[in-house]
């Protein structure tokens, strides 16, 4: 079954990744051609998506334009903002307004939108009545870090869905419960990760993470629980999950064999390190490595890190298209590096699998 399966797609062209992706799984077959459908991506600042914070325009483009392509036409784009910042504003800093004119597609600022209270399981939760209007909802978060849930993906970018005085209480209810709580009243019927930048651990940007790949699936919990361990957690690190599980959201993954990977990444552009990124790397020893791999071990070693291990780590790790063919003692990581003493297999491998292998070496 689809709803099983996780897509990922790697790359550096969000526009044809998408395309070839949503064509593969036929996407058009599962929506109603009268469908309100309903986008929504990540802006909770405004500020582009280089910085590893937001939705890439590109990728929002490609969505829309598949759609067109299908013949759907009733299509909003909608976000409500951090409560910092005006969702008007971060459409028009992030590209979503030249977007919406070019493809004649609306764009709804939930900041400004009424809401209902909707009983969740005994929870009451206030929701923007834009969102619960929609046919067919696809959301598009970005797979980024986050200071207080550790990392924001699927099931926490639902909370664009609601006011702001809603979001200001989801913290003083200590945000795990309503996140999974909010995605059984708000149904996901197609989620698209932006896992092209993503911010290290911080959902407002500025540690840009660069990992070239995209991901597709139906069920937010799947989802999160891969996008997890690609940042280096186990699914019950993160509270949102286990309770969105336990509630009947969805399930978490379970075996390799649901993740369908339909290319490989040979991408060896990086984006500018920042300086916390160019603290980690002093451990790397790196030779055109991909950015998908490289990006799996920057998070890896960031996971060490804050578990105060990292700086047991006496030997470099090795990384890279460069070490191919290469015999060698030390730890490599990626499938590159068969040849080494020891080896973190993988195209690439997870951010998880690369602190199993680590952690046996400090």
């Amino acid at each position: 079954m689809l709803k099983n399966k996780i897509y990922v797609s790697y790359g550096d062209n969000p526009k044809k990744m998408i395309f070839d992706v949503l064509s593969s799984i036929k996407i058009e077959n599962f929506i109603n051609k009268d469908a309100f459908i309903g986008i929504k991506p990540n802006l909770v600042v405004a500020k582009p998506s280089t910085s590893g914070a937001t939705t890439s325009p590109e990728l929002l483009e490609g969505v829309i334009r598949y759609l067109k392509s299908k013949g759907f036409e009733n299509i909003v784009v909608l976000e409500g903002s951090w409560v910092g910042d005006r969702t008007s504003r971060a459409f028009e800093i992030c590209g979503y307004t030249e977007i919406a004119k070019k493809f004649d597609v609306r764009l709804i600022d939930l900041q400004k939108d009424t809401y209902k209270t909707c009983s969740v399981e005994g929870m009451e939760l206030n929701i923007c009545n834009e969102a619960l209007k929609l046919d067919y909802l696809i959301n598009m978060p970005v797979l980024k870090g986050h200071c207080q849930t550790k990392i924001t993906c699927a099931l926490k970018n639902m909370k664009g869905c609601i006011p702001n005085k809603e979001k200001r209480r989801f913290h003083t209810m200590g945000l795990h419960k309503p996140i999974a709580y909010l995605n059984k009243a708000i149904k996901n019927d197609l989620i698209i990760v932006d896992g092209l930048i993503g911010d290290l651990n911080f959902e407002e940007g500025g540690n840009p993470v660069k990992m070239d790949r995209i991901i597709v699936g139906f069920d937010p919990v799947l989802i999160d629980s891969y996008a997890a361990s690609l940042m280096g957690y186990d699914p019950e690190e993160i509270s949102y999950i286990k309770i969105a599980e336990s509630i009947g959201v969805g399930s978490c993954l379970t075996s390799k064999t649901q993740i369908c990977e339909l290319n490989e990444d040979y991408n060896t552009q990086k984006i500018p390190y920042s300086r916390e990124i160019e603290r980690l790397s002093k451990y790397v020893e790196e030779k055109d490595a991909c950015s998908a791999c490289y990006g799996s071990l920057v998070h890896a070693l960031a996971r060490l890190r804050e578990q105060g291990v990292l700086s047991k780590l006496r030997e470099k790790v090795y990384i890279g298209q460069g070490y191919k063919g290469i015999k060698n003692k030390g730890i490599g990581v990626g499938i590159c590096t068969k040849g080494f003493e020891k080896n973190v297999l993988g195209c690439p491998p997870t951010a998880k699998d690369i602190i199993n292998v680590l952690k046996q070496n400090l």
